[in-house]
């Protein structure tokens, strides 16, 4: 697997081609001298229970993976925090309202986007919500249900790293 400063051919600042290997980590403009650092992006996953301590699950409803079993989450904008994101991601994916939340666990992933590898560092979070009543598929969400944790299947979960959730949420009883 070629690293990803590979598909980066044009400084960022200038736009020159002499954008060359700096180290491991970075390229480094021959023209300006600016140094690019690859640097890992944030996304939330969200584990909502509901009263009978099922797991709500989403259908993706675009690739990548489309069609497969997720957990409600996206990834962090920008100036937000991480929590703020699994607020508006949860909100956005499913229109609950999250009203607590507590953080778990990290996890790495690599999420194929348009065919380009974005290294992602996925924050898992514990959220309570206000009420499942209103509960909608909407976003990037076919279909929202929820389901035993014991009668989950993480190969059925599109995205590598969800599935190392639900491996260790199995086998942790978070």
């Amino acid at each position: 697997m070629p690293h990803p400063l590979k598909q980066f051919r044009f400084c960022p600042k200038c736009g020159s081609n002499r954008f060359v290997e700096n180290n491991f980590k970075s390229k480094r403009c021959e023209d300006c001298g600016f140094i690019y650092y690859f640097n890992t992006c944030s996304s939330t996953i969200a584990l909502i229970m509901n009263e009978k301590q099922e797991l709500l699950i989403a259908t993706r409803a675009n690739d990548p993976a489309k069609g497969t079993l997720d957990l409600p989450g996206g990834f962090v904008d920008m100036y937000e925090t991480g929590e703020e994101a699994v607020v508006r991601e949860v909100k956005e994916e499913t229109n609950l309202e999250v009203t607590d939340i507590h953080y778990l666990f990290s996890i790495v992933n690599i999420y194929n986007y348009s065919n380009f590898e974005v290294h992602t560092l996925d924050l898992v979070y514990k959220c309570e919500v206000k009420s499942i009543e209103n509960m909608k598929a909407e976003d990037d969400v076919s279909k929202l249900e929820f389901k035993k944790i014991s009668d989950l299947t993480p190969l059925e979960f599109g995205l590598d790293s969800v599935r190392k959730v639900i491996t260790k949420i199995q086998n942790n009883n978070i």
